[in-house]
């Protein structure tokens, strides 16, 4: 079962968002990090961080406006495949997928580090090995995995485990983990800030013992721990007042979790001495260790001596562990959507994301996320350093993309991009995003570079032995070029055809359904234009539950609901002559089955829509708010809407006054005839007698144009279309109607039809439109 773009529930707050933000991001950061940051560039390591930070800022603003542009949109992947097309998108994606994976390594290995800490000395006793340690170090051959990897391949099989059962993280306990991290972290600033010593800070009487030019190198480095704030905007869906608090959320958690790093970073600087960073202990848990130096004193109470050491080194422990495994936990389970979102695109094979029948999760995806994690682990868990900069590396690749695509969307201004909120000092905050993400890659580590470099360029090879010939989505960027060929650079137009998707193109129609049982009409019609096109049917039952309930993959209920929904679509298709048309069958599931109509063009990349209209519908209900989507955006394709009086396909009546939903009627009556022998008349309408004969010119070019010169030419004198249209259907089983141009969809959920004469005619009635560009004043009131 498929719920697509499904509107979820807006029951996430401001509090809540920055909560996801900010617990991602702190996480082996703060706890991991400074030690080897520190080794790299000294003292002045805090300086790194908070260039790390305003790179990761200005990067916020960007994701800010893309996210509250396509607050549905799923992600960076998302902006950057619609944008910049699919190679690009397939870079992107595989960079953030493979990117999340070395960052899961990473938080793994920082829980390993802590782990190892805490349990430092700890043994077992097994009967037939005697005394081991929980943590040991084991050699396999040439292989030697020291205790902090052991514990990180556990704690990664752990986190893999937990994701493929399906257990998840609310959005309740992402906060309770977040305030009660923050609140030790406080503890520790309060508490570290009467221990700081500026003669630690500058043991070596300098605040650079290594060097000012090890700052950059140490950004790089540190790049890593401001990677979760592009998540809030993948659940921008979900929150309420989005164009305001997913902003705020996001520059917001960039900007508090930069002041938490500065002030803590800071201040092991004054606790620990800088040579001490390069002992295996400091490096692997540095926070523990100042903890030791901090909380090294007692007090008394009712004359009993309480030592502080034991319990603060065990909260900071204890916090560690929490905050890295709640990292790690987020980096496996986004990297599972990526691939969904590659899946439906057709960058990767839609296998990787079968649903479990058990635990209704993508386990292969899953899988193999968590076998790259734990070969990662295995192969360079002993370099840390390494994976904290692959993982940043591949991000700040994705970062750079991003900014780009917003330039795109800004200078071509697709229908779609409607931001509430914009980045400021606009183009020159999104240039500098892009040119300093990969200026930052310049300071890495050079072997991480060189792996990251690899899954790129296997990205690019994917693409064009894979992907190319299996989407069919084209970047704006790229249609935006090849529409204006001539205008452009020949060396632009190259490239733009170069990367273009090879895909088969099929033509597709698709037909909603609500009610099975009574659709048969509609799939006779639809194969009728798919038959003529060469194409398929895309059968998809919309069900409409109540806000209530959650659209979740897995669920018994839905479950039942899409099986149910399979009978009897397999039984309609069964009693419908289809012409051998192919005939897919699919169920989606929806709070808001108008706009999932939309949604599932959109999915399909449909050429047509053959939807029914009537009392029985869901969608004839029209709501309020249902007409927005295609009030505010273009139509997806054509949409062909049957009112329904009993479809006989031997008599078609086309009237039509000219215009592109008037090629639509005839291009449909075209296809009938020659798929099913229709006998054609063509209706034009005109003022009065005197221009009969003009009418009778127009009619008879209009139909040579369309290819219809076998047509029964009929023109009516009377004036008035509604009772010529009326007085034609009397004799004919069908007539096909072209929209107005204010909108055929949008007046029909307001129930206000182009011509009143629909609702009195006797006969079966198809309206016509074509997408065509208009303003939102056009869309609301005509032109």
């Amino acid at each position: 079962m498929t719920g697509g773009d499904e509107e979820l529930a807006k029951d996430l707050g401001l509090i809540s968002a920055l909560a996801i933000g900010i617990g991602t991001m702190i996480g082996a950061g703060i706890f991991v990090l400074p030690g080897i940051a520190a080794q790299e560039a000294g003292p002045a390591v805090v300086i790194s961080f908070v260039i790390g930070g305003m790179i990761a800022m200005i990067n916020a603003f960007s994701v800010s406006e893309l996210g509250t542009a396509m607050p549905k949109a799923g992600g960076a992947y998302y902006y950057i495949n619609r944008a910049l097309g699919p190679l690009f998108g397939s870079i992107s994606g595989m960079g953030d997928w493979i990117g999340l994976a070395f960052a899961s390594a990473f938080y793994a290995i920082g829980f390993g580090g802590y782990l190892a800490d805490f349990l430092d000395g700890a043994t077992v006793t097994l009967p037939a090995l005697g005394e081991v340690a929980l943590l040991p170090t084991i050699v396999l051959g040439p292989l030697v995995l020291t205790d902090v990897q052991v514990g990180a391949v556990v704690a990664g099989i752990i986190f893999v485990g937990v994701n493929y059962i399906g257990a998840k993280e609310t959005g309740g306990v992402q906060t309770a983990i977040v305030t009660l991290l923050l609140g030790i972290l406080t503890i520790f600033a309060l508490v570290g800030f009467f221990s700081f010593d500026w003669g630690t800070v500058a043991a070596d009487g300098s605040y650079f013992p290594e060097g000012t030019v090890t700052i950059l190198p140490g950004a790089a480095l540190v790049f890593v721990s401001y990677l979760g704030y592009a998540k809030i905007a993948t659940v921008g869906e979900e929150l309420k007042n989005p164009g305001r608090n997913l902003p705020i959320a996001i520059i917001g958690s960039v900007a508090i979790v930069m002041v938490i790093y500065t002030i803590l970073v800071g201040i092991l600087m004054g606790l620990i001495p800088h040579e001490e960073f390069f002992l295996e202990t400091v490096e692997n848990a540095p926070m523990s260790y100042a903890a030791e130096i901090v909380f090294d004193y007692e007090f008394a109470v009712v004359g009993f001596e309480i030592p502080v050491l034991g319990v603060g080194v065990t909260s900071i422990t204890l916090g560690a562990l929490l905050a890295t495994a709640s990292s790690a936990n987020a980096s496996i389970l986004a990297s599972a959507r990526i691939n969904f979102a590659m899946g439906r695109d057709k960058i990767v094979t839609p296998a990787l994301n079968e649903i479990h029948p058990r635990f209704a999760t993508p386990y292969r995806s899953i899988a193999v996320t968590g076998a790259m994690i734990v070969v990662f682990i295995i192969g360079l868990g002993e370099t840390v350093e390494i994976l904290s900069s692959a993982a940043s590396v591949l991000h700040l690749v994705v970062y750079a993309l991003i900014n780009a695509s917003l330039i795109v969307f800004r200078e071509t201004q697709p229908p779609e991009y409607d931001p509430d909120f914009e980045v400021p000092f606009y183009p020159f905050l999104p240039i500098a995003g892009f040119v300093l993400s990969l200026a930052l890659i310049y300071f890495m580590d050079p072997l991480a570079t060189l792996i990251s470099a690899v899954f790129v360029v296997f990205a690019v090879f994917w693409y064009f032995l894979y992907a190319r010939s299996k989407t069919d989505l084209s970047g704006i960027l790229g249609t935006y070029i090849l529409d204006r060929s001539e205008e452009m650079p020949d060396v632009a137009v190259t490239a733009a055809s170069a990367v273009q998707p090879e895909s088969d193109d099929e033509y597709t129609v698709v037909v909603p359904v609500s009610n099975p049982r009574t659709e048969s009409t509609l799939l006779s019609l639809a194969s009728v234009v798919a038959k003529a096109n060469g194409g398929r049917v895309q059968a998809v039952h919309v069900v409409e539950v109540p806000d209530q309930t959650p659209l979740e993959e897995g669920s018994e209920h839905l479950r039942q609901i899409d099986d149910e929904s399979q009978k009897l679509m397999t039984q309609v298709r069964e009693r419908t002559e289809t012409l051998d048309v192919p005939v897919d069958v699919r169920t989606v599931v929806s709070h808001r089955s108008f706009e999932e109509v939309f949604n599932v063009a959109r999915r399909e990349n449909a050429d047509t829509v053959v939807m029914g209209w009537g009392p029985d519908r869901h969608w004839s209900a029209g709501r309020v708010e249902r007409p927005l989507d295609e009030l505010t955006h273009d139509l997806p394709c054509d949409f062909l809407v049957l009112k329904d009086r009993g479809l006989d396909l031997e008599r078609v009546l086309v009237p039509t006054a000219g215009g592109p939903d008037s090629v639509l009627s005839a291009e449909v009556a075209r296809d009938l005839r020659d798929q099913v022998d229709a006998d054609l008349t063509l209706l034009h309408v005109v003022d009065d007698e005197r221009q009969l004969e003009e009418g009778k010119t127009f009619l008879e070019t209009w139909a040579e144009e369309q290819g219809l010169e076998d047509a029964t030419i009929r023109v009516d004198a009377s004036g008035s279309p509604d009772e010529a249209i009326a007085a034609a259907a009397a004799d004919h089983t069908l007539v096909i109607l072209g929209a107005t141009e204010r909108g055929l969809l949008s007046r029909l959920v307001r129930g206000s039809l182009a011509y009143d004469v629909v609702d009195d005619l006797d006969t079966s009635v198809v309206l016509a439109e074509r997408p065509t560009s208009r303003s939102l004043r056009e869309r609301l009131f005509g032109r």
